[in-house]
């Protein structure tokens, strides 16, 4: 991102500017040395192991806030999404990680993401997440809230909730080959991986209060999921395809499996 709002003594590379009337102020990620480090090592990891393609970094925006949404297929998704972004960015993250393997368990730790308890509270890490956006920062999120499934679902309302509160633009991001990594390394080949970066959309005017506001956000979330599904191949695009036969087969894995839990445990 642009270095622009004339504090490049305090902290040079990282200073953006909050634009449509926010104030200006600079932002500062954490454990800027660690991540810089991961970074690099990402960007081996993908060069050595995958065969991947980046398209649309043209419509990554020249400054802050920034709001980036994907696709969530596969437990490595957030590692794919920092290999194609050239600049740091926090992230907001599930609390538990079952299905991942240690290595990719201590990347999300050593990365610093703000964790959210699936099924429960995610206040603070909203919060959190706004507090960089409002700095003219980058916060990645997955919409869809896991990766129980390998078709699109419904969004949950914490990306368009970041939307409406930080005035950030919102890039689409679609993630394609990311479940077939590991799978081809057992067999001794390189999975094939694209990151397809679209439009961003908004700025948002902030929401409502209320039943009104509810409403405005879940067609804020539409928006999103819409362009996401446009940036991934048809037979992934679950429950926002154009095929009627997909939608279908897509309908029991748009259920969110942690709401789910809540409510049968309330029932205990």
């Amino acid at each position: 991102m642009n270095h622009t709002c004339g504090c490049e003594r305090r902290c040079p590379s990282v200073c953006v500017l909050v634009s449509l009337g926010m104030d200006v102020e600079c932002w500062r990620p954490k454990h800027r040395a660690i991540r810089f480090v991961l970074q690099a090592l990402i960007r081996l990891a993908f060069a050595f192991l995958t065969k991947l393609t980046i398209e649309g970094q043209e419509h990554l925006p020249s400054h802050g806030p920034v709001l980036l949404v994907a696709n969530h297929f596969h437990f490595a998704d957030p590692v794919a999404v920092i290999r194609a972004m050239p600049w740091p960015l926090d992230f907001i993250g599930g609390f538990r990680l079952p299905n991942a393997p240690t290595g990719v368990k201590w990347l999300t730790r050593a990365w610093g993401t703000m964790r959210v308890r699936r099924g429960g509270s995610s206040r603070g890490a909203l919060k959190d997440a706004e507090h960089t956006l409002r700095q003219g920062g980058a916060v990645g999120i997955f919409p869809e809230g896991g990766s129980w499934a390998s078709v699109l679902r419904p969004g949950r309302p914490g990306a368009a909730y970041l939307a409406t509160r930080s005035g950030a633009l919102v890039v689409p991001i679609g993630l394609d080959g990311v479940t077939e990594m590991f799978s081809a390394l057992c067999r001794g080949r390189r999975a094939r991986i694209a990151i397809r970066i679209g439009q961003p959309l908004g700025p948002f005017p902030e929401a409502p209060r209320g039943r009104a506001g509810r409403v405005v956000l879940e067609g804020i979330s539409e928006t999103i999921m819409k362009s996401i599904a446009e940036l991934i191949p048809p037979h992934r695009r679950g429950v926002f395809s154009a095929d009627a036969r997909v939608r279908e087969a897509a309908q029991a894995a748009a259920v969110y499996p942690w709401e789910q839990a809540g409510k049968d445990k309330s029932h205990e």
